[in-house]
């Protein structure tokens, strides 16, 4: 589905316009670069949104594009040759989806309820490198931070419990609240459980009894909306290290 442009005022690339209502500019791309850097950078961009299930972009498709999403979650996942899905992560607001030494996109994307995203070529923004140096060495702080997080997911998968997952899962979507200014409790989980179980490895019915075990151990609380209370955080920590 092609996405829409954002309908408000900030369409137009008058920079104070642009950025005014962006409450997660200082951890996206644009975070180091000062008024005339932003001026520049913001004459590439669209501001583009997507309802929920929307495609954003498909495995193996030209990566003519990258993205800071600004509102909203995304997931991502691959398709196995079987048809099969693993979703590889989320991304939250602040964080950049296109990122890839490649030609086409490694992952596809999609929206998990309604996104809204920046919209950049990948040209372009190469180009804009000369110019801003500081911007092409953020890229590649970010890329470091997602190859942590690949290795961190690699360890979550091959060496924790069905408990220990879920523990981690949430304590790791608490700190990324946390990062965005947003209080650490609840936690909002917009996934369903079997996207969450794509992405730890589990089965949907696996995931569904271990929410129910930590809720009855006293650990969490379930309600309404997706929202998760860590009722003891020491608890899931220490659950989530293997103590």
């Amino acid at each position: 589905m092609k996405p829409r442009l954002a309908t408000d005022n900030t369409i137009n690339l008058d920079l104070p316009a642009v950025c005014a209502d962006c409450g997660v500019r200082e951890m996206t791309l644009c975070a180091p670069l000062d008024g005339q850097e932003m001026h520049k950078l913001c004459g590439l961009l669209q501001r583009i949104e997507f309802a929920d299930g929307d495609a954003i972009i498909d495995e193996g498709e030209s990566a003519e594009h990258v993205f800071n999403v600004t509102s909203g979650v995304v997931r991502l996942f691959k398709l196995l040759a079987d048809g099969r899905r693993t979703v590889t992560g989320f991304l939250f607001p602040g964080d950049f989806l296109g990122l890839t030494n490649r030609e086409t996109y490694v992952s596809s994307a999609e929206a998990l309820g309604d996104v809204r995203l920046c919209r950049f070529s990948r040209t372009k923004l190469e180009a804009l490198f000369t110019d801003i140096p500081k911007l092409e060495k953020r890229l590649l702080g970010m890329a470091s931070n997602d190859l942590a997080a690949a290795q961190d997911q690699m360890v979550l998968l091959g060496r924790k419990s069905a408990g220990e997952k879920i523990a981690s899962f949430l304590i790791a979507l608490s700190d990324r609240q946390i990062a965005r200014a947003v209080p650490a409790d609840p936690v909002l989980v917009p996934m369903t459980r079997s996207d969450i179980a794509d992405y730890l490895g589990l089965t949907t019915e696996t995931v569904s009894r271990t929410f129910t075990q930590l809720k009855v151990k006293g650990l969490i609380r379930l309600e309404a909306g997706g929202k998760v209370v860590l009722t003891d955080r020491d608890a899931l920590e220490d659950l989530a290290a293997g103590a």
